[in-house]
């Protein structure tokens, strides 16, 4: 479990292919995510190509490092498969950073950009890809190989002061 130490949010990326594995790997460890009555509502767009992710980066000022990354992932929670809707961002939060210790530990780097709850970013990107109402964009993925080698890092926050012992 070293990769919960060592994750950290990559903005720099290397001009190196991800490879087709290292993807499937990733996506594998978003769907073993924990989620609400089971109910797995989680889809996604894998995105390549130096053209899609500059259209992609333009959803908010601050998704500008997608332009550098290799893939883009897009998290999506399906509509039609939430069985406990008051439940699925929890489910997506966990299926996210899945994806994100998966890439870590696989020696990528990935920063994550909030699409839900913000209606004009899951507009963007069901305009952008011509989803349905069914589909909710959650969050968005920046991958690729750090330009640094130091890029995941640990770094110790932990902090006593924010822990309350009860009994």
């Amino acid at each position: 479990m070293n990769s919960i130490f060592t994750r950290r949010s990559v903005r720099q990326f290397a001009q190196k292919t991800v490879e087709p594995e290292k993807i499937d790997k990733m996506l594998r460890a978003g769907m073993q995510a924990p989620s609400a009555y089971n109910q797995q509502c989680w889809e996604f767009i894998v995105v390549r190509g130096v053209e899609n992710l500059e259209e992609l980066s333009k959803i908010h000022q601050y998704s500008a490092c997608l332009k550098g990354a290799d893939v883009g992932i897009i998290i999506l929670g399906n509509k039609d498969k939430m069985k406990m809707p008051y439940f699925w961002e929890q489910d997506l939060g966990a299926c996210t950073q899945n994806v994100m210790l998966q890439a870590t530990e696989l020696g990528l780097g990935t920063v994550w950009f909030g699409t839900a709850p913000v209606e004009e970013h899951i507009k963007f990107v069901r305009d952008l890809y011509d989803l349905g109402e069914n589909l909710v964009p959650y969050s968005i993925l920046a991958v690729g190989y750090p330009q640094s080698e130091d890029a995941n890092k640990f770094v110790d926050r932990f902090d006593e002061t924010k822990i309350r012992y009860i009994g």
